[in-house]
């Protein structure tokens, strides 16, 4: 059976509001729930809607980093300024609200692994690492040993009455893809109460309450990064990632040299510091050789992809017999590019994705997050790229 999106709530009518998260929550009125405020104004507003819905709320804020300049920075999350805009906005909606030291453990997950995917040659998705390591782990841990029967969050997402896990009505904010390694498990217990509300309405329904973070910008690049030179930080993890190499065109010829492979990605063009007479973008990284492959924009085709560390969410027994079945797809690679048709397809090398037609500038380190064709609002689950197959040139 297909289960309908939930409806996009039309306006800020703060009622509707109200019901709606008592339906995503789907528990009676006096239910404990922990709701995860970051500080910013999503998550403020589904504390605030939980309490204004009747359920007993505990507000957890984790502090995942302080590197010095978080204290005042703006557009970040779980650090400084951040935590006093939770601890307020807690009080201010009559809720308890608890601060948790998890730097250590977010360090080790996501910000070391940060460095050593750079390292490989890979280009990391760190949203999806906390998401999948630290918030959905461990802070759905403290929630079960707060006796809470469910963790809501500000993501924009959807989580069905039957347990799918699906789009945000509001495609132009849905979170879907950061949120593809959510095991069925951690589904039956989380909670998604935006997911039928515009980003505008959030702010509306914020001022309606009397908070003040309505006007609060939205988190920007990657939260644990100052300015957003994630080399910078890079630098000072992995020093090693500067050592000097070649660049070579993908026919072999040396066309110069780089100062690191940690200051690439794939598809980069600008910055090569090359003049060869033609556009020329990076379509390998070589961790071993530590060289930077290029070549034309067509070289940036991709027609397959092999994943790793995988999640399923479909019908079949796991992703596995869907790939032996090569069951169709729709395979999204980066979280701003729109899903495409593919098939899976099970071989030697584990479970590959082979696309209908080619792909730009696949990524080994990002995400595939796959959907349902016959219901492209619906999550089948994903993993991420470990290796790639170039489209024939």
């Amino acid at each position: 059976m297909t289960v309908c999106a939930v409806p996009l709530i039309q306006s800020a009518d703060l009622d509707a509001a109200i019901a709606a998260t008592r339906l995503s929550v789907g528990l009676p009125e006096g239910a404990r729930v922990v709701a995860a405020m970051s500080g910013g104004v999503d998550s403020t507003v589904v504390a605030a809607l939980l309490h204004q819905a009747g359920y007993e709320v505990i507000g957890v804020t984790l502090q995942l980093y302080d590197h010095g300049a978080a204290l005042k920075k703006t557009g970040a999350c779980c650090a400084g300024q951040d935590i006093h805009d939770a601890r307020m906005a807690a009080e201010k909606i009559g809720i308890p609200h608890y601060v948790l030291d998890y730097e250590s453990r977010f360090r080790d997950s996501v910000i070391e692994e940060f460095a050593d995917s750079y390292l490989r040659g890979e280009t990391p998705v760190p949203c999806i690492r906390c998401n999948q390591s630290v918030k959905f782990h461990d802070l759905l841990d403290v929630a079960k040993d707060l006796g809470a029967e469910a963790m809501a969050t500000g993501h924009y997402v959807e989580r069905s009455t039957d347990g799918q896990l699906r789009r945000a009505a509001d495609t132009s904010r849905d979170q879907s893809y950061f949120l593809f390694a959510t095991t069925r498990e951690q589904l039956d217990f989380l909670r998604f109460p935006l997911a039928g509300i515009p980003k505008p309405q959030v702010r509306d329904i914020a001022m309606q309450l009397g908070l003040k973070i309505a006007h609060k910008p939205d988190s920007q690049d990657i939260c644990f990064v100052p300015e957003g030179k994630y080399t910078t930080l890079i630098d000072k993890l992995r020093p090693q990632g500067r050592e000097k190499g070649d660049i070579r065109h993908i026919d072999g010829r040396v066309l110069g040299r780089h100062e690191g492979i940690t200051g690439y990605t794939i598809g980069q063009r600008r910055g090569l510091n090359i003049a060869v007479g033609e556009p020329l973008f990076v379509t390998r990284i070589d961790p071993d050789q530590k060289a930077i492959i290029v070549g034309p924009r067509e070289a940036l085709l991709t027609r397959a992809l092999i994943l790793k560390e995988t999640n399923w969410l479909g019908d079949e027994a796991d992703l596995l017999a869907a790939a032996k079945a090569q069951k169709p797809v729709l395979a999204r690679v980066r979280s701003t590019r729109p899903p495409v048709p593919a098939r899976l397809i099970a071989n030697d090398s584990g479970v590959e994705v082979e696309f209908d037609g080619a792909e730009e500038g696949v990524a080994p380190g990002q995400a595939c997050v796959l959907y349902d064709p016959a219901d492209d609002g619906r999550v089948l689950g994903g993993g991420f790229i470990a290796s790639t197959r170039a489209a024939a040139l």
